[in-house]
Order: structure tokens, then sequence, then C-alpha cells
């Protein structure tokens, strides 16, 4: 037996036509939004020129905004420089500074791949390329990439020994700013440049290390002396032959 009424049953009733459907949220929201702007123009122009106090903005040559009206992304992308026009009450906007921001890494604790604990120092250089993907991808662009850095260098130094963190420096430091760069790019952020500053050894290694080079330089010491007393008897030896020979 079907589970549906006949049409023919006398109890069956027709659906209602907005049975089943729901409403359209999106465009309810957008007809507020249209009633919202022409309210706010409305009172732009009964308050002028007053309202030109709050609506104009000036940004800097090196700043960028992005606005957003009613929560979506105002058209035509990030405004700047020069003056802007804000609408008060339903528009809103995040400021962005385009200049390379410098930050000097706060020392961190790293084991090498011959597990000796080091102390590097760096600083990172990077700056906002993407105002608008540092706004929407990420909450702060600035914080995350502080962040980051830091990771990144313990990871990259991680993998080193002691003597490649000594003398592969540079290459260390290409290594992690091709890492940064790669890891901010979704964030609107450009890595311009990654410097390890210093690798403080510990003072135990740093004494012993000391004391093996004041030992090599001993011993190279004395091979020297050496060579030249060799030298000196062959010297004596060969002036010796010579009188014998006289």
């Amino acid at each position: 037996m079907s589970s549906t009424k006949d049409r023919s049953d006398p109890q069956w009733v027709a659906p209602s036509a907005n049975q089943d459907v729901p409403p359209d949220y999106e465009t309810i929201g957008s007809i507020f939004g249209y009633v919202l702007i022409v309210i706010s123009w409305i009172l732009i122009v009964l308050t002028f020129p007053f309202s030109m106090c709050v609506c104009l903005k000036v940004i800097k040559e090196y700043e960028r905004v992005v606005i957003f009206r009613i929560g979506r992304l105002v058209f035509g992308g990030a405004r700047g420089p020069g003056m802007i026009f804000i609408i008060p009450c339903i528009d809103s906007y995040r400021k962005i500074d385009l200049r390379v921001v410098s930050y000097a890494v706060p020392p961190q604790e790293i084991l090498s791949k011959d597990s000796v604990t080091v102390s590097v120092d760096a600083v990172v250089y990077f700056r906002t390329s993407d105002p608008i993907a540092s706004v929407n991808n990420v909450d702060d662009a600035i914080y995350s990439t502080k962040l980051l850095a830091q990771t990144t260098l313990r990871n990259a130094l991680g993998m080193k020994t002691l003597t490649e963190m000594l003398t592969e420096r540079e290459a260390i430091a290409q290594l992690c700013e091709t890492i940064l760069d790669e890891g901010t790019e979704h964030w609107g952020v450009k890595v311009e440049r990654v410097e390890v500053k210093d690798i403080r050894l510990p003072q135990q290694l740093t004494r012993a290390m000391a004391a093996e080079a004041e030992a090599a330089r001993e011993a190279r010491a004395k091979v020297v002396a050496a060579e030249g007393e060799q030298k000196a008897s062959r010297a004596l030896k060969e002036a010796a032959d010579v009188i014998a020979a006289n």
C-alpha cells in the first residue's frame, strides 16, 4: 500500500505553496543593508558639513585601509594613500602599515643534531604585501609571523650539527627565509630577510673548546720548535763534516 494519500481521498489536503521553503535570509539581509545605507546617507546630508569630520579619513603614503560595509569587503580592494570616505555606523575599517618590520627573535635554546644545547639570536625583516589577505586570512598577521619565525628558527637549526651552525650561518639564514616566506604568503606577508645574529655556546663547552684550541696551538709550536732544532743540528753536522774534510 502506498504511504502517500490519493488526491481522490477526501482527507487529502493540497500542500501550501510556501511549505518547506526556507526564508531567503541573504536577500532579507541585503534589503535591510540597503535601507541602512540610505538612512546613513540621509543623516550625512542632514548633518553636513559636520558629518565630514567623521566621514573623511586621511591615509598616509605607507598605509592602506581595508573597508568592510555591513560586514562585507567593499569592492575595489584596499584604499589609500590620500583621503577616503567612510560611512558612519555601517562601515568598519582596518589600517595596515606597509613598512618593513624588524623583529628581534628572542634567544632560542636549541638542541643541535649532535646533542649540543646552544642559544641563538636572530632578526627577521618582513612587510605586509597584501593588505586584504592580512586582514581576511589571519587574526593578527604580525603576531603570527613572529611566532612562526621562532618555530622556524628552532626547526631549521635543530637539523644541524654544532659545526654546521658555526660555519653555515648564511645558508641557515637563507633556509629560514625561504620557509618563512612560504608559510606567510597566505597571510599577505613578505619576508625580506633573516639574519642569525649570534650563536652562544654553554660556558663549559666554550672553556673546553678554548682549552682544545690552546693545546692545538701549543702542539703546533712544539712541532715548529722541533723542526727548527732539527734543521739547526743538521746545519751543525754539515759544518763539522766540512771542517773535518779540510
